[in-house]
Formats: structure tokens, C-alpha cells, sequence
């Protein structure tokens, strides 16, 4: 089993174009998106069995390397939801345009649009972070 795992990060590792890096980076955002949702659904349902333990959480939320996480995070959601996209489409549709030129080119283009849909969700929580994780513009 470890042998099996072994081969697959290595075969991961070795860099073959920028299609390899948005499978990887799919694969990457969609396993933070799970254990994001995990925790997600754990921790809401503190407020219903242990309010005091909810309370608790919501300090740790504030911390601002967590903030930042979750900006990052944000990102991630949005990636693999665009890039997840993509695939369907060309799964579907244009299985034809699986070749490197178009591939590369809808590479960029996700890239694109998943950094101007995630940049709404980056200066608000981006705001968040200097009001109520740093302190700053006037924050507490």
C-alpha cells in the first residue's frame, strides 16, 4: 500500500506543463474544500451541542493566521468549482479540444476568471482580517 502511495506523489511531483499543475491544484483544492466542509458542518453544529465550545472556535477563527487560511480557502472553492467547470465542458461537449494548445490556453483562462470571482470574496474577508484579526482600521 505505502509503495502505491509513494508512486502516485511521485508521479504528482514531476512537473509536465501547466496542465499538471491544474490537475494537481484541482485535486489540492478539492481535498480542502471536503476538510473544509467537514469542519464546517462540525463546528456549526457546536452552537446546538456545546455553545460554550462554538464560543471557543469563534476565538480561534479570529486568529489572523487562521483569516488568512481562509482566504486562501475561499480561493481554493472557487478553483476547483471553475476548473471543475472546464472539465464538465470538455468531457461533455468538446472532447476534442484535450490537446495541449487549447489545454494550456484554458488553463490561463481559469486561472483568470477564478482569481476575478474569488477577488469580491478577498477584499471583504481581506477587510475582516485588519478590522477584527489585526486590530486595524479602527477595529477592536
Amino acid at each position: 500500500m505505502f509503495q502505491n502511495v509513494k508512486s502516485t506523489l511521485s508521479g504528482y511531483a514531476k512537473y509536465r506543463g501547466e496542465g499538471h499543475i491544474a490537475f494537481v491544484l484541482h485535486r489540492i483544492a478539492g481535498l480542502a474544500t471536503v476538510i473544509f466542509l467537514g469542519l464546517h458542518i462540525i463546528i456549526t453544529s457546536l452552537v446546538f451541542f456545546a455553545p460554550s465550545w462554538y464560543d471557543k472556535a469563534i476565538q480561534i477563527f479570529r486568529n489572523p493566521l487562521v483569516m488568512i487560511a481562509e482566504i486562501i480557502m475561499a480561493f481554493f472553492v472557487v478553483y476547483h468549482g471553475v476548473n471543475g467547470l472546464r472539465i464538465a465542458y470538455l468531457d461533455l461537449f468538446r472532447p476534442d479540444l484535450w490537446t495541449t494548445a487549447p489545454t494550456r490556453k484554458a488553463t490561463r483562462g481559469v486561472f483568470a476568471v477564478a482569481i476575478l470571482l474569488w477577488l469580491p470574496a478577498l477584499i471583504i474577508m481581506g477587510h475582516s482580517l485588519l478590522v477584527h484579526g489585526l486590530g486595524l482600521l479602527g477595529g477592536e
